[in-house]
């Protein structure tokens, strides 16, 4: 009995174990079976729309005098009185007394120049007399007919008038030289530069100092190729007429870091582009730059940089696209109705650092009503599906989710107990 439970459990035990495993493999559970929903990126679009744009083209430069001028005398002496307004930043009015020389040796010289006047005067007078009396001599001796010209003392006369003319013109020069003693402001303006003061002998042709005229000034604007064909430029002919009107300009400058905008316009254009960048340089005034502003912005600095916007003509039918939107090469991407991306080439006709602007007439450019993506893409793809927010609002995603039943089949599958 034994014998026989040892030989046959051994083989009831492999039987139960080849039935177990059996079991398991003809009741093995059902696999769960899922599908992955596409995952898609959420991209910010924009409705493109016609516009009008208003031209502004950007430039910048530097404030310069409209008249720069150096003092010089024009005779030599000492200087003994200098005006307060003479100095660094100082105003002063036209005519005014700016500085003064020691008037004392051209005083001295007028008297002298008057005295040789005087007797220049006394030499005439003999001899005009002596002429006469020259000519009553003649017809005493009963001469007749008219007598010579050194009969008459006719050479003597007009040496004697020659001498008073000369001594006159000296008197003239004396007297204008007294005047120039005081140097006056040639017109109203401020000092620049300050080259002498009160005790400094200056001789003809040496620098008092720099002033320039303060009714206006300018500003040199170098202007876009581009930009600058749908600006009204006042081109000026030798006949005198203009191509246009003075072009307004909006200019901007920063006191202690506050911006501080003043009005100007174009009143001419240089004769000659720049040899560099080849564009062409129109001039910009400010009128009264230097008058007492409301809102207590001080005046303009001569060599003060500015920034400046020249109106130009608006454009019709635009898009305007925000510079974000563009990538290298002027390259935009489309939002097509299916929701997929679509890469398109634009030509701008002008832009600035935070938008270009595009013709909306262009047969292979975007249309009105087309979506631009403005959210930037690394590298986007032709046909790549998105999920846009078209305007701010989210645009119905189309993309087939899981169906009821195959939500059912992904649930957990239980293992069935065992028999």
């Amino acid at each position: 009995m034994v014998k026989v439970i040892r030989v046959v459990l051994p083989i009831a035990i492999l039987a139960a174990c080849g039935y177990y495993a059996w079991w398991l493999i003809a009741h093995k559970p059902e696999m769960k079976t899922m599908e992955t929903r596409p995952v898609l990126v959420t991209v910010e679009g924009m409705t493109l729309k016609k516009t009008t744009y208003p031209v502004r083209v950007a430039a910048q430069g530097a404030v310069q005098p409209r008249t720069r001028s150096t003092l010089v005398p024009e005779v030599a002496g000492l200087i003994v009185e200098m005006s307060a307004s003479f100095r660094p930043g100082g105003f002063f009015e036209k005519d005014e007394v700016l500085l003064k020389l020691d008037p004392v040796d051209y005083e001295t010289a007028v008297t002298v120049a008057d005295a040789s006047v005087a007797l220049a005067k006394v030499t005439l007078a003999e001899e005009e007399a002596r002429s006469e009396q020259a000519l009553e001599n003649w017809k005493a001796l009963g001469r007749q007919g008219t007598p010579g010209e050194f009969a008459s003392r006719a050479p003597q006369v007009a040496r004697a008038k020659a001498d008073l003319s000369a001594a006159e013109a000296r008197v003239v020069k004396a007297k204008r030289d007294l005047q120039r003693t005081v140097i006056r402001a040639p017109y109203a303006g401020q000092v620049l530069e300050q080259a002498v003061d009160v005790g400094q002998y200056v001789g003809q042709g040496t620098t008092l100092g720099r002033i320039f005229a303060t009714d206006y000034v300018e500003v040199r604007l170098p202007l876009p190729e581009r930009e600058s064909q749908f600006v009204r430029l006042p081109e000026r002919y030798r006949d005198g007429s203009e191509t246009a009107p003075p072009t307004k300009v909006r200019l901007l400058t920063h006191v202690a870091g506050k911006p501080v905008p003043w009005e100007g316009r174009l009143v001419r254009v240089e004769s000659a582009l720049d040899e560099n960048t080849r564009q062409t340089t129109a001039v910009a005034q400010i009128d009264n730059p230097f008058a007492k502003r409301a809102d207590g912005a001080p005046p303009l600095k001569i060599g003060q940089f500015v920034e400046a916007e020249v109106e130009g003509d608006p454009l019709q039918d635009m898009f305007v696209i925000p510079r974000s939107a563009v990538r290298a090469g002027n390259e935009i991407i489309l939002i097509t109705p299916k929701q997929t991306l679509r890469r398109m080439n634009v030509e701008p006709v002008v832009g600035t650092t935070e938008h270009i602007v595009v013709a909306a007439n262009m047969p292979k450019g975007p249309q009105e009503g087309d979506v631009l993506c403005l959210t930037p893409i690394p590298f986007p793809a032709d046909g790549a599906r998105v999920s846009p927010v078209i305007d701010g609002v989210p645009a119905g995603n189309k993309v087939a989710g899981p169906k009821p039943e195959e939500k059912k089949r992904a649930a957990m599958v239980e293992p069935r107990p065992l028999p």
